[in-house]
C-alpha cells in the first residue's frame, strides 16, 4: 500500500474577474479565474519601509467545486 502526499495551500487575495463556468465536451463542469495575491518585500536599498507587488496566480476547479466557485464567487467592485 502507498501513502498519500497531499499539500495544502491558502490563498487570501482579489479576483481579477468574474469566473466563468463551462463544461467539457463529456459534460464536466470546470472553472479557470485568476486571484490577485499581494506579497510584501523589502527594498534592496535599504529603505525601512515594506512595499507591496501582486502576484497573479490562475487557478483551475473541476466538477462540484467549479459550479460553486461560479455561483458565489464575484469580483468585488473597486469602489463600493
Amino acid at each position: 500500500m502507498s501513502s498519500l502526499n497531499l499539500n495544502k495551500v491558502v490563498l487570501c487575495g482579489r479576483l481579477t474577474a468574474d469566473p466563468e463556468l463551462k463544461q467539457t465536451g463529456s459534460g464536466i463542469a470546470v472553472v479557470t479565474f485568476t486571484l490577485a495575491v499581494n506579497r510584501r518585500f523589502q527594498a534592496r536599498s535599504g529603505d525601512a519601509a515594506a512595499q507591496q507587488q501582486a502576484d497573479f496566480i490562475t487557478l483551475v476547479a473541476w466538477r462540484q467545486t467549479a459550479e460553486f466557485i461560479s455561483k458565489f464567487f464575484k469580483k468585488a467592485p473597486l469602489f463600493a
